[in-house]
């Protein structure tokens, strides 16, 4: 199943996909740069950089690493939805690929559009897209 990721809410189609890829679906999700999370702007980013920011105080190399590229950041997302510590989950991450753009030999496959997960503009949401978040990390 081939996912376009333009105007979706990354919670929502985390969610969705993670329950697809548990089920023993291969699923690929393009254009995953225009991708938007919902909320305010400047909350989003302060979550984002404190994320970065994080450091083992005996060893401050070390401690979690989080995502700044935007492929990254969705993969990171749908991780979170399943449990990858288990055979189970470590099996079906593996049959996630994520792509930025639309790559040439996936132009002519039939893609899919999430209704459940689309992004109602009319509703006045404040969003922000994954491709703006991560260039503000430093991808």
């Amino acid at each position: 199943m081939i996912i376009d990721g333009e105007n979706l809410i990354l919670g929502r189609t985390a969610s969705i996909v993670a329950k697809k890829l548990l089920n023993g679906e291969s699923i690929i999700i393009i254009n995953a740069e225009k991708m938007v999370i919902t909320g305010n702007e400047k909350d989003i980013f302060e979550r984002f950089k404190h994320r970065l920011e994080l450091k083992d105080l005996a060893n401050p190399k070390r401690g979690p690493n989080y995502p700044k590229s935007s492929e990254r950041i969705v993969k990171r997302a749908v991780r979170g939805m399943i449990p990858y510590k288990k055979p189970k989950g470590r099996k079906a991450l593996k049959k996630l690929r994520i792509y930025v753009g639309t790559p040439e030999d996936l132009k002519d496959h039939e893609v899919t559009k999430l209704k459940d997960a689309e992004l109602n503009k009319e509703k006045s949401l404040k969003y922000i897209t994954i491709k703006k978040l991560s260039k503000y990390l430093g991808s």
